[in-house]
């Protein structure tokens, strides 16, 4: 599945898709992801993330919701030199 799934992948979108469904079918993948959510991340997709990207899993209960918003339209420099090294900063 991992070739597959590289390869359908084009936004964040597609893999936090890809995240919530598998930590819904398999609870020893969910407790992984919740403990190291950098390392699952990269070992699920096969990629390699910067140091500058940090992931960060919220487990919702009946008594706790998330909003997650996206990133401001404005770019920092340091998200501009990533962009510029064909790196993606969101």
């Amino acid at each position: 599945m991992q070739a597959q799934t590289q390869t359908a992948l084009k936004t964040a979108s597609d893999m936090h898709a890809v995240l919530v469904e598998k930590s819904l079918e398999d609870s020893e993948f969910r407790q992984r992801l919740i403990a190291d959510p950098k390392g699952v991340t990269s070992e699920e997709f096969g990629i390699t993330l910067p140091d500058a990207i940090e992931i960060q899993v919220h487990e919702s209960d009946k008594y706790t919701f998330h909003v997650s918003l996206p990133p401001s339209n404005e770019l920092d420099e340091e998200q501009l030199e990533m962009i510029a090294a064909g790196l993606c900063c969101c």
